[in-house]
């Protein structure tokens, strides 16, 4: 069983199940601009990454900006904008059995397969 968090507007993430699916593993959708992970939950997903906050975040989003924050923005307060602002969470995150993956490149899911 595969979580993803999921923006069906976005290319990558369309691909990203798409390769899921085609596998023929159970997968669960997660629409996550519409049902937003928790601060909590960001911070698992970051530690499940293995990554640094800034990693995770779409920097080229315009509430990047409007936020004033940085590549050296402190921790929290990535994690906080992040909970404020899903939209700023990179995406796909490909989630199953303790560990996680970004779709970037869509293919990166198969480790998880």
């Amino acid at each position: 069983m595969i979580t993803l968090w999921h923006n069906p507007r976005c290319s990558k993430s369309r691909q990203t199940l798409a390769l899921i699916e085609e596998a023929g593993v159970p997968v669960t959708v997660r629409r996550y601009l519409e049902d937003a992970p928790t601060r909590d939950e960001i911070v698992a997903a970051r530690d499940t990454l293995g990554l640094r906050a800034i990693e995770m975040l779409r920097t080229g989003e315009k509430v990047f900006k409007e936020l004033n924050l940085t590549k050296d923005s402190p921790e929290d307060m990535l994690l906080n904008a992040m909970a404020a602002h899903p939209i700023l969470i990179e995406r796909p995150i490909a989630f199953a059995q303790g560990r996680a993956v970004i779709g970037r490149p869509p293919e990166a899911v198969r480790v998880l397969l």
